[in-house]
């Protein structure tokens, strides 16, 4: 059996505050203990329930440099450093069991949430749409402040989706032999939304570890980030840890007693990953991505396949699959840090 950890920091017990989570900050090593603390408790469970599992455990918190190497159970291995493929899933792939998520956060524009975020905050918005065999479904996908409608449509018809950003929105009416499933992503800092729900990081890493049939079987973070993943993948298991007052307050476990509950709720999602589908979005998907940057834009538009759009501050291309959306958009993401000379 091989598991993947991936832990972020956000979503550690008692971490409320960018001082604890910065590498430049005054308490980043605590916070760098707290979160290595809980990627052994849930190590510990993995073994616990499987005792000869490969675990490996890709820290994916900022420069991907913040476990602690000689703190962290000898019985994993430990993927770190950027830049790498696949991100915060490095390590993942289609031998892979089950993936575990540690120490995430509520994604954009959604909270409470402690420290919510989503990759990277030059990019205001993502919009996916994707087409899967079945009936057609509409999706009307709306900012955080407004509603959002799922209407189930017969074979044949056309499924309709339409995503709004503050003050403007963008509409695609697409239809595929058999009926098709419309996925519309949309977010600040890469919020995305399938269904009708906006994903941060959570959906977008669930989504990839789907892509290559691989269950995210339980989840780690504060009560907004656990509701995010429960509402994608209702048949994980959550571990909320601490619960968010604000941005930078929560009421927090005491971290012993996060990581008894971890290392119980670990063993017993390694245990039920047979009954814990994957999340997958299936191509071909179609990709607009908003960017806070016309220097960004500039960028974008070197990259083959992706073009400006009609919008002032928006990009688009289509991918086969999800594998390769999630691919464009983690390096639209990084070209959205290069600063004009």
């Amino acid at each position: 059996m091989k598991a993947l950890i991936s832990v972020d920091m956000e979503g550690i017990s008692g971490i409320v505050h960018s001082s604890e989570t910065n590498p430049e900050r005054y308490d980043y090593q605590r916070g760098r203990e707290l979160m290595t603390a809980e990627a052994n408790a849930v190590i510990a469970g993995v073994l616990d329930a499987e005792p000869t599992a490969d675990v490996l455990v890709a820290d994916a918190h900022g420069t991907f440099r913040n476990l602690l190497p000689e703190q962290l159970d000898r019985r994993a291995r430990l993927v770190r450093g950027k830049p790498r493929a696949l991100n915060m899933l490095a390590g993942l792939d289609e031998e892979t069991d089950a993936a575990l998520f540690v120490g995430y956060h509520v994604r954009a524009g959604e909270g409470p949430g402690v420290l919510a975020h989503t990759m990277n905050g030059e990019i205001l918005d993502v919009r996916v749409t994707g087409r899967a065999q079945g009936e057609d479904v509409r999706i009307t996908g709306h900012t955080p402040g407004e509603g959002a409608q799922v209407t189930a449509h017969a074979p044949g018809d056309a499924a309709q989706v339409t995503a709004h950003t503050p003050g403007d929105g963008a509409q695609v009416t697409a239809r595929t032999p058999g009926g098709g499933v419309q996925l519309t992503a949309h977010a600040p800092g890469e919020d995305v939304r399938t269904t009708g729900r906006s994903l941060g990081e959570i959906g977008l890493n669930a989504a990839m570890a789907g892509h290559l049939g691989v269950p995210v079987v339980l989840l780690s973070g504060d009560d907004a980030a656990c509701a995010e993943a429960a509402a994608l993948i209702p048949e994980a298991v959550t571990v909320p840890v601490k619960e968010a007052l604000g941005m930078a307050a929560a009421v927090t476990l005491h971290p012993e007693e996060a990581r008894d509950r971890l290392r119980r709720a670990a063993a017993d999602a390694v245990s039920r990953r047979a009954e814990i589908p994957p999340l997958a979005l299936t191509g071909p998907l179609d990709v607009e991505v908003d960017l806070a940057s016309p220097h960004t834009i500039d960028l974008a538009t070197l990259v083959p396949g992706v073009s400006r759009t009609a919008g002032a501050r928006t990009v688009a291309f289509t991918a086969p699959d999800y594998g390769t959306a999630y691919r464009l958009i983690l390096l639209l993401a990084q070209l959205a840090t290069i600063r004009p000379a």
